[in-house]
């Protein structure tokens, strides 16, 4: 796997995942969507440099122009209800992409740290031949993504696969980098070191769906 990781990076990607930490800033849920949705395009940006690219030619009021277009066939699928905010930053840069969303929850049972991933609904297009993007906020211990992708594999094969994350733990991205193909990519606004023992990043955000949409029975 290819890992574009932008934790070093200075640009204004490091302003937005600022505020997405700030406790006092959370408590607007509007600002905090609108910063992961911000995120998601200036990571659709970067993962735009890698697709393929043909040649059209544009007719404009005045003349014609030779222009480079992507051409890849783009499915874009998110994990309900984290990765909708983010979902909707690739979106806004890949309008003509085809959809497909997911839900995937942590079950504890007894109130135990450990937890398993579950699926419950999906609702996604053929993939094959195309290229699917992953998106998911927080890549935690990288479980929900392989549960994802398992999930999908009888909707087809396809040619790329592209994960997009805004803040992930090390060992999440080293899980998910040895279960998924070896030509994915990784686009991933910053990582962090630790996973506490009930498997949310630290010093992370805190749930990225509560602070998005409120807080969940």
């Amino acid at each position: 796997m290819q890992i574009h990781d932008f934790s070093n990076d200075q640009s204004v990607l490091n302003q937005f995942i600022a505020e997405l930490r700030d406790v006092n800033i959370q408590k607007d849920s509007m600002r905090f969507r609108n910063n992961i949705e911000r995120i998601g395009e200036i990571l659709s940006y970067e993962l735009s440099k890698t697709l393929n690219y043909g040649t059209k030619e544009i007719e404009t009021p005045f003349g014609s122009k030779q222009m480079s277009l992507p051409k890849n066939e783009l499915v874009l699928c998110s994990v309900l209800r984290a990765g909708l905010p983010l979902h909707q930053g690739l979106l806004n840069f890949f309008d003509k992409a085809e959809n497909a969303f997911i839900s995937a929850y942590r079950l504890h049972r007894d109130n135990q740290d450990a937890f398993e991933v579950n699926v419950k609904y999906l609702a996604a297009p053929s993939l094959s031949n195309k290229t699917l993007v992953l998106t998911d906020p927080m890549l935690a211990t990288g479980k929900t993504l392989e549960n994802v992708f398992n999930a999908l594999k009888k909707h087809g094969i396809p040619k790329q696969i592209h994960i997009v994350s805004v803040i992930g733990s090390s060992s999440g991205v080293e899980y998910v980098n040895s279960i998924f193909p070896d030509s994915t990519h990784m686009w991933i606004a910053t990582i962090d070191e630790e996973l506490n023992s009930k498997g949310y990043i630290i010093p992370g955000l805190g749930d990225a769906g509560d602070l998005s949409f409120g807080e969940k029975l």
